[in-house]
């Protein structure tokens, strides 16, 4: 079983920046691939970006591709998105989830493991 922890969610003004942090616990934190999902109110869980096991390859959509990085630490058992130049329409719950494999994937139904997710709103 793993559990993963988010934080680092905020409220930020347009164009600022955060950087969201996704904690694991256990030991076989490096063989999974990782992605981060947002939801906004009214609308379906959405893919944001995802790496795999060794932070080899990464995938972000198309919304924020050059505003947005993901990253991770596997000593740390840690992944990260690193968000800037942010928008109104980034307003959302912001989830980290596990793969049980180690690819990157953007399908939700890939990811074994979710976190409760952290807010992040973006004020114009």
């Amino acid at each position: 079983q793993v559990q993963l922890v988010e934080s680092g969610g905020g409220l930020v003004q347009a164009e600022g920046s955060l950087r969201l942090s996704c904690v694991a616990s256990g030991r076989t934190f490096s063989t999974y691939g990782m992605g981060w999902f947002r939801q906004s109110p009214g609308k379906e869980r959405a893919f944001v970006a995802t790496i795999n096991w060794n932070g080899g390859i990464t995938y972000y959509a198309d919304s924020v591709q050059g505003r947005f990085t993901i990253s991770r630490d596997n000593a740390k058992n840690t992944v990260y998105l690193q968000m800037n130049s942010l928008k109104p329409e980034d307003t959302a719950v912001y989830y980290c989830a596990a793969a049980a494999a180690g690819f990157s994937s953007t399908q939700m139904g890939a990811y074994k493991y979710w976190g409760q997710g952290t807010q992040v709103t973006v004020s114009s």
